[in-house]
This record gives C-alpha cells, sequence and structure tokens, in this order.
C-alpha cells in the first residue's frame, strides 16, 4: 500500500514534467514555423533561433501558469464541471457519518461531501491529497443503494484519496482539460479569422499549427496517458474498500447494481468520467474497445471481489 502511494506521488512529478516538455515543445515549433514564414530575403539575417526563443518563452509561461492553476483551483474545477453541489449535514446524515466512520478508520481528515442531482448512480473523489479531498455522489446512487452496499462505494472512494489516485487523476485530467481548451478556442478563432496580406496569412498558418499541436495533446496524447495510468487503479481500490470496510458484501452488491443499471450519467466528460466508480463513457464489449477504456470490466472486478469474499468465508 505504501509503496503504491508513493509510486503514485512520483507518478504525478513526472507526468506534470511531461506535460511541460509537451507544451516546451508546441512553443518551439510555432516559433520555428513563424521563423520560416517571415524569412528574411537573401543576405538578412536569420531570425530562426531567436523566434524559437521566444515560442519557448511563451510556452513555458502558458504552462507554468496551467499547472498552477490545476494545483490551486483543480477540485473546483472538477466539482463545477460535474455539477456537485455541497451535501447538508443534516439532510444526508447517513452519507456524512459513513463517510466520517471510514475517515477515521483510514486515518485521514474528514473530505467535503457534495451531491450531483442525478438519477444515474456514481461516485468520485478529487482532490491534492487527504487535507483537501472531497466526496462526491449523485442522488441516484443514494436511491439505489442501501447502507452496506453505500458503505461499499464510500470506501472504494476513500481508499482512492488514500491512495493519492485522485490527485494523479486530477492533475492529468486537468492539463490535458486545458489543452482541449485552448485547442477549442483556437479553431473557433481561425474559423472567424479572415487573412489580409502576408501578415494574415501568418497569423492564420500560427492558429492553425498551435490548434492542431493543442489537439494532439488534448485529445490524442491525453487519452493514451490516461491508459499509462493503468485500469489496475480501480482494481486496487476496490481491495482497499474492502480492508477498509472489512465487508466485502457491500461493495460486491453495489457493483452488481451499477452492472444493471442503463441509466446514463447526465452531466459527464472524459476527465470526469475517469474517476467515477462506474465509468459512464465505458460500455464497450469489444477486444478493440476495451483497450482504451479507463475502468477494468465490472464483471471482472465482481470476480475479484467474489474470490475474495470466498476467501474470508472459507
Amino acid at each position: 500500500m505504501y509503496e503504491q502511494i508513493a509510486r503514485n506521488k512520483r507518478r504525478t512529478v513526472v507526468y506534470i514534467a511531461l506535460f511541460f516538455l509537451a507544451w516546451l515543445g508546441i512553443g518551439a515549433i510555432i516559433g520555428a514555423l513563424y521563423a520560416a514564414a517571415s524569412a528574411p530575403p537573401a543576405g538578412g539575417t536569420d531570425t530562426t533561433p531567436g523566434d524559437i526563443v521566444v515560442g519557448l518563452a511563451i510556452a513555458a509561461l502558458v504552462a507554468v501558469a496551467a499547472i498552477a492553476f490545476t494545483l490551486r483551483s483543480g477540485t473546483r474545477l472538477v466539482l463545477s464541471v460535474a455539477g456537485a453541489k455541497p451535501a447538508d449535514p443534516r439532510q444526508n446524515a447517513q452519507l456524512y457519518n459513513l463517510i466520517s466512520a471510514l475517515a477515521l478508520g483510514d486515518g485521514v481528515p474528514m473530505p467535503a461531501v457534495y451531491i450531483v442531482a442525478d438519477p444515474s448512480p456514481n461516485a468520485f473523489a478529487t482532490g491534492m491529497g487527504p487535507a483537501r479531498s472531497a466526496v462526491t455522489v449523485t442522488s441516484g446512487l443514494l436511491a439505489m443503494m442501501d447502507r452496506e452496499e453505500l458503505e461499499g462505494v464510500l470506501a472504494h472512494e476513500m481508499s482512492h484519496i488514500k491512495n493519492y489516485d485522485t490527485r494523479l487523476l486530477l492533475v492529468v485530467s486537468t492539463l490535458i482539460g486545458l489543452a482541449a481548451l485552448l485547442a477549442g478556442l483556437l479553431w473557433r478563432s481561425a474559423f472567424f479569422m479572415r487573412s489580409r496580406g502576408r501578415d494574415g496569412a501568418q497569423l492564420m498558418m500560427l492558429v492553425f499549427a498551435a490548434g492542431a499541436l493543442l489537439s494532439v495533446v488534448g485529445f490524442l496524447l491525453g487519452p493514451l496517458i490516461r491508459l499509462a495510468l493503468s485500469r489496475r487503479r480501480e482494481s486496487l481500490a476496490d481491495a482497499s474498500g474492502v480492508e477498509l470496510s472489512r465487508n466485502p458484501a457491500g461493495l460486491l452488491s453495489a457493483l452488481r447494481k451499477l452492472q444493471a443499471n442503463d441509466i446514463p450519467l447526465a452531466h459527464t466528460n472524459h476527465a470526469t468520467a475517469a474517476m467515477c466508480i462506474d465509468d459512464p463513457l465505458q460500455h464497450h464489449t469489444g477486444r478493440m474497445h476495451r483497450l482504451f477504456d479507463t475502468h477494468p470490466p465490472i464483471a471482472d472486478r465482481i470476480a475479484v471481489l467474489e474470490a475474495m469474499q470466498q476467501g474470508l468465508t472459507v
């Protein structure tokens, strides 16, 4: 367990470094493209090195700003995107009591508690660490699960917090989301731009190039990075949750209900879907489709828990 926590901390640093390097690469390429588009006449001074340095400097500033934003406001952004609202402790006393008992048993601070008004049953945890974390459940989960099943789901989410899975996913998902957001803004800007003269054509070319490069980061490298995080993270949280609640039957029954659920989650995207206990975007059955899933199939997770339950009852 401690090795898993240390590994997740190391991976967070590695992914931040990779993101920073990717942005520097984009800045250097755009700088080189600008230099090529404004090549001096024969006998003039070559400005390529200077333009590349300027591109690197601008990209570095944007990357540092994005990382700082993620570390400071990533949790609030995820909760806002998911449509999560703070839970009322009096109206949701059972939810608060279960999370409080699990936090005490896990030796971590009590996380903030949020609810998403959505009939689809699901839950996720997010935050930069145990001291700054939040557990969110949907109203559908509260309506569908009994006390034992709800405890199993919450124990799974509390394990993500203790294992620092939440910080790793938060950093990666937010950085990928920002790249995709900037790419979308650039594509829309390019659509409304008009090329007037050589300078206008050069500006359009740079906007297209930046949009294409950010799209690669946001829509191609992003999913690959998520795959690198490994589907094993969910299975580890299942096992850790059972260890915390000391009751595999609760999470086992909850997963069976989630497997049978056919109500789609209303507010979801690729960033928040990877955090959910049941990936709302993952309903693939083909072998090739499963290569891009961020969660193992629920049937496989149920089989593991059934084996754990049999081991405990022998």
